[in-house]
């Protein structure tokens, strides 16, 4: 029963990060962190030039999560987060996918 109150308090979110984030380890250092915070979900390059990722578990994680990706890794330069709710149904990992 645990299982089912822990997912019913998760929250998730689908995440847009603009700025200078691709070619600096962004989605790499994003997966670290979301594997270090124990985090659901997955990241990827996207052909506009922004990295889009989706976060799921504890809603403090979560929000612990998004105000990292603010920052970045220390060669990335964020000039935008936009963060919407998501409903989509994750694995128990946290994968990198391919550039969209």
């Amino acid at each position: 029963m645990s299982t089912s109150s822990e997912s019913a308090s998760a929250k998730t979110v689908n995440v847009r990060v603009k700025g200078v984030v691709q070619g600096v380890f962004y989605r790499k250092w994003t997966a670290e962190n979301a594997k270090e915070l124990g985090l659901k979900g997955w990241v990827r390059n996207r052909r506009d030039g922004t990295v889009e990722a989706v976060f799921s578990g504890d809603p403090q994680v979560v929000d612990n999560m998004l105000e990292r990706c603010k920052r970045g890794p220390p060669a990335a330069v964020v000039t935008g987060l936009e963060s919407s709710p998501s409903q989509e149904i994750l694995g128990e990992a946290f994968e990198l996918k391919p550039t969209c």
